[in-house]
């Protein structure tokens, strides 16, 4: 209901004016890297000092205008050749690249390849499911290594993690607000769901990627006994770094999902609406403002 009511809430325009001006105050930067390229890869710099991995996400999405789905593409170029030998890979939202996304999907594809990385293919909402499963499924055809993402809060992921087990496969809870007809509505409910995915996934031959920053689920992962670099832990930007440097040092491959870019609104408004911590912080920014 809390998530709802947020998702609900950032669509009203007055909403979106005072996060905006939230933003001149510093506030996204604790969410969101920049908007730059080299602000982006500055971040990576500052992860990869005390042994963090990097994921990252170009901001944009439900793009149609073919000149900013070429300015997409490009961005993730330019970042691309700059990465380097820093332990960086990107994640790409299929609606950033129009409504027909695979060339534009390849192209990127083909560019972290070069680099001596790969991509990650983000999930969105659950409308989008089948059509980004497919486009996942063409690019492993020349790009094995691209990953896919699945939502544990959705009935269907059960089974779509059995199908995807043996590839590298990033297992988060899910950000958008779905209907009970497809999902799992209750945390409880959420978390118990994740947890048989997660088991679905440990058991497999491929490369789970585990999104979530719940310490129950993260002790459960640790518990399988799988080798370090067989799977890795996934955390957002900004959000418990404390314990993000902690596993790190631990020795476990900790991976940071690292969004950047102008176009932040829709990215923020959902890491709003995941949990009450953010809105406060969100409200006490604009008070002392």
């Amino acid at each position: 209901m809390f998530s709802a009511t947020v998702h609900a809430a950032t669509r009203v325009p007055a909403v979106r004016r005072l996060v905006t001006a939230a933003a001149g105050r510093g506030l996204v930067e604790r969410f969101v890297a920049g908007e730059s390229t080299d602000s982006a890869l500055a971040a990576v710099r500052t992860l990869a000092a005390d042994g963090r991995l990097a994921t990252l996400d170009h901001l944009g999405e439900h793009v149609t205008d073919p000149a900013r789905v070429a300015a997409t593409v490009r961005a993730y170029l330019d970042l691309l050749a700059g990465v380097g030998d820093l332990p960086a890979e990107v994640s790409v939202k299929l609606s950033a690249l129009g409504p027909r996304p695979f060339d534009a999907a390849a192209e990127i594809c083909a560019a972290a390849d070069r680099a001596g990385t790969t991509v990650t293919v983000d999930m969105e909402d659950s409308s989008t499911v089948d059509d980004t499963l497919a486009v996942v499924g063409r690019l492993r055809e020349e790009f094995p290594r691209v990953g896919a993402v699945v939502q544990a809060a959705l009935h269907r992921t059960e089974a779509d993690c059995r199908a995807l087990a043996g590839s590298r496969v990033r297992l988060v809870k899910g950000a958008y607000a779905e209907p009970a007809a497809i999902a799992h509505q209750h945390p409880s409910e959420v978390r118990a769901a994740y947890a048989r995915c997660l088991d679905i996934l440990m058991a497999g031959s491929g490369h789970p990627m585990i999104g979530t920053h719940d310490p129950r689920l993260i002790q459960r992962a640790l518990g399988y006994g799988r080798a370090a670099d067989t799977f890795e832990l996934q955390m957002l930007y900004g959000v418990r770094v404390d314990e993000q440097r902690r596993l790190a040092a631990a020795g476990h491959r900790m991976r940071v999902y690292v969004p950047y870019g102008a176009d932040w609104y829709a990215y923020f408004a959902r890491r709003l609406a995941e949990r009450p911590a953010n809105l406060g912080f969100l409200l006490r920014s604009l008070v002392k403002g």
